[in-house]
């Protein structure tokens, strides 16, 4: 019996391994300018947690993770995972898409074992940089058994939260990550992981109908952000640019200016599937008579980027409405 658990660590970049010119300096500064290997130095302790093996898979921005960088992404943790000596995955990743990210990957990945994706809103190099204690806090919580079953969680500034709640709130703060109305879902304290809740009502990772192994491609879709004065030339544009599915981000959870509606209607007569969802941070965008009566799908829960996520996953194995929708109910 193995006295320690052996996680993998994959890299990717963002601010977590980000370098700045001076110890001051939060904003401004190169992300993905370290490697993982620099950015464990500052983390000793973990050898004394795991057995820790790593892998650089990419060293970006977060904004250029692509469709394309997220299917090889879920593809070498799937491939991981399968893997007997390896109990859990924690992926090292920008903040500003995060949320896009792990909620891919709690739909996508095909196994029980932790997945647990951490990030830094200061970059390594600055003071008080909280990206080596979000490290060592994510292997702590992929070698807890408690963490098994769970989907992907995300794991930041002594908090775990799951994939399908978490959001980004601020741009530099460090506890810019929360759940304002699901909630947390447990915490680390004192290096000991905490659970609250058993399990999470939606279905994620093995109980989901997606399986991109084999996939190389997924359709475009694009998110038009609603506002005074909208216009429908945004639409025609997406339309135009070869848009399956479009996300629309409404002011509140309903409104669309006659103009944009225009545009819409002409999309949604051209086959491209139209979500409603709200630019508002909390909130569920529920189903009305104008939905059923134009053909909209609305996200229920899901802001804007991950109900882009769940449309693209969604389009893969289907065009019909009503499935879609009952995507959008269940994950």
């Amino acid at each position: 019996m193995r006295n320690k658990s052996t996680i993998k660590i994959i890299a990717t970049g963002g601010t977590i391994a980000g370098a700045g010119t001076s110890s001051t300096m939060t904003t401004g500064y190169q992300p993905g300018a370290l490697s993982i290997d620099e950015l464990l130095k500052e983390v000793p302790d973990l050898a004394n947690v795991a057995n820790i093996k790593v892998e650089q898979l990419f060293n970006i921005d977060s904004v250029d993770m692509t469709t394309e960088r997220l299917l090889a992404l879920s593809k070498y943790i799937n491939e991981t995972l399968l893997h007997e000596e390896v109990d859990g995955v924690v992926i090292t990743h920008g903040t500003d898409t995060l949320e896009e990210t792990a909620y891919f990957l709690h739909l996508v990945i095909k196994s029980h074992k932790p997945v647990v994706i951490v990030g830094a809103v200061r970059p390594a190099t600055a003071i008080s940089a909280e990206g080596p204690l979000n490290i060592y806090n994510g292997v702590k919580v992929a070698c807890d058994k408690k963490s098994h079953g769970k989907g992907v969680l995300v794991v930041l500034n002594d908090r775990i939260g799951s994939a399908r709640f978490m959001t980004k709130m601020n741009t530099t703060m460090v506890d810019s990550f929360k759940a304002l109305e699901q909630g947390y879902i447990g915490s680390i304290v004192g290096g000991e992981v905490y659970y609250f809740y058993k399990d999470i009502t939606y279905r994620h990772t093995t109980e989901t109908a997606f399986d991109v192994r084999l996939v190389n491609e997924l359709s475009k879709v694009l998110i038009i952000y609603a506002h005074q004065g909208d216009d429908r030339y945004l639409y025609d544009a997406a339309v135009q640019a070869g848009a399956k599915g479009i996300v629309v981000a409404t002011a509140g959870g309903y409104t669309i200016s006659k103009q944009a509606e225009a545009g819409i209607h002409d999309a949604l007569n051209k086959g491209v599937i139209v979500i409603r969802s709200s630019r508002l941070n909390t909130g569920i965008v529920s189903r009305t008579d104008m939905d059923n009566q134009h053909g909209y799908i609305v996200s229920e829960s899901l802001n804007p980027p991950k109900a882009r996520i769940l449309l693209m996953l969604a389009l893969s194995l289907t065009n019909d409405k009503n499935e879609i929708q009952q995507y959008f109910h269940i994950y």
